[in-house]
């Protein structure tokens, strides 16, 4: 039987190759005799399999010494009140400064409001002409030299990807060159996290729920720069102190096993793709394809302004909305699964993950053109 690909926002897509050897493994890992799902966290054959996921992570995206990776539980959406509780008493302002670009940063920021003084530095939630291109709110992304900032903010946060909108931050500021040299960035990689290089000296923090690109979801991953730790609120939970989890190596409480030793199955995964600047360049390879398919035709409409184009979740509509369910049948049929819109927004999306490759990226372009061809 024919895999069908899967276009899934997420939880998505995880390689076949990592699932395929997560069964082999699910009943004996390594001649232990046991499931992972089976082990102690606190074991030799567990501390190993964390251990060798921490190495390959930082190897694959060269995580600096003066950097600690944790992984801990409550998704992104978690994250959100954990950021705050953790860093805005770092230099007791209590003030953080957020960019809203669309639905996951306007959450993170709801969340934050409850732990300190939030403010907007910037927002895309109105109409404006970008680059000569009039644009919908949440279709585009504030540029950094508009942002109000306070330079005695804690942190300035904002989302790297919208998976919902499909507005992507290709060119991270150097704070510095903002006039703000003492506020790290603060930055939700959810959804293109391990899709391409990141720069650790123009930011403090990244985190990741891990079910887009990194794994199955249970896991969150927390790069912190080690002198963003320690400041916690006394109301932050010891289970989500950074000093707590970093100190215990990721293991105060019991860790969200199966899901780490899935996401160290994926990062081997990607050393043997070739490593992160690979996966960004095929990345790029199929979205450039994609966009450049939807970009000719004028029977499905892309809004997201092009400098912003997210290279992990493409939406896009048809002029004709009411073959939206004509439209999903038939690419289930043929083996393109999960391309229906968040509810938010409507229309479809193709979330094209790195466990998704050129082939099914292809594979759907093929069926877009049959069914305008069809009804167009």
């Amino acid at each position: 039987m024919t895999r069908p690909w899967n276009f899934s926002a997420g939880p998505s897509a995880l390689p076949l190759e990592v699932l395929e050897q997560a069964a082999r493994e699910m009943t004996n890992w390594q001649g232990s005799g046991m499931s992972v799902m089976e082990m102690s966290h606190r074991g030799k054959h567990f501390t190993q399999i964390r251990d060798e996921a921490v190495a390959d992570l930082r190897e694959l995206l060269h995580v600096p010494e003066n950097f600690e990776i944790l992984f801990m539980q409550g998704g992104a959406t978690a994250e959100n009140a954990i950021v705050p509780m953790n860093l805005i008493n770092r230099n007791q302002s209590g003030k953080a400064d957020y960019v809203l670009s669309g639905i996951w940063s306007n959450k993170s920021w709801k969340e934050a409001q409850r732990y300190g003084d939030i403010h907007i530095a910037g927002s895309s939630g109105e109409a404006s002409v970008v680059a000569g291109r009039e644009q919908a709110p949440w279709t585009w992304f504030p540029a950094p030299h508009t942002w109000n900032l306070r330079t005695d903010a804690a942190y300035l946060h904002f989302c790297a990807n919208e998976t919902i909108g499909g507005v992507e931050f290709m060119e991270w500021p150097d704070m510095a060159a903002l006039g703000a040299p003492d506020v790290p960035l603060v930055v939700d990689v959810s959804s293109n996290f391990l899709s391409r290089s990141i720069d650790f000296s123009k930011v403090g923090m990244v985190y990741a729920g891990a079910q887009k690109n990194a794994g199955p979801a249970g896991v969150t991953v927390v790069v912190v720069r080690k002198d963003l730790i320690g400041h916690a609120l006394p109301v932050c939970p010891s289970a989500f102190d950074y000093a707590n989890v970093a100190e215990a190596g990721s293991m105060f409480n019991t860790p969200p096993t199966y899901a780490i030793y899935i996401a160290g199955l994926v990062f081997k995964w990607l050393k043997r793709q070739g490593g992160i600047q690979a996966i960004e360049a095929e990345n790029i390879r199929k979205a450039e394809a994609l966009y450049g398919f939807l970009d000719t035709s004028d029977f499905y409409v892309s809004t997201v302004h092009p400098s912003v184009r997210s290279r992990m979740n493409v939406p896009f509509f048809l002029k004709n909305e009411s073959l939206n369910a004509e439209f999903l049948a038939q690419a289930e049929s043929r083996g393109l699964l999960q391309l229906k819109g968040h509810k938010s927004v409507g229309g479809m999306r193709a979330s094209i993950y790195n466990a998704v490759p050129f082939e099914g990226v292809q594979a759907l372009i093929s069926f877009l053109q049959e069914f305008e061809r069809q009804h167009g």
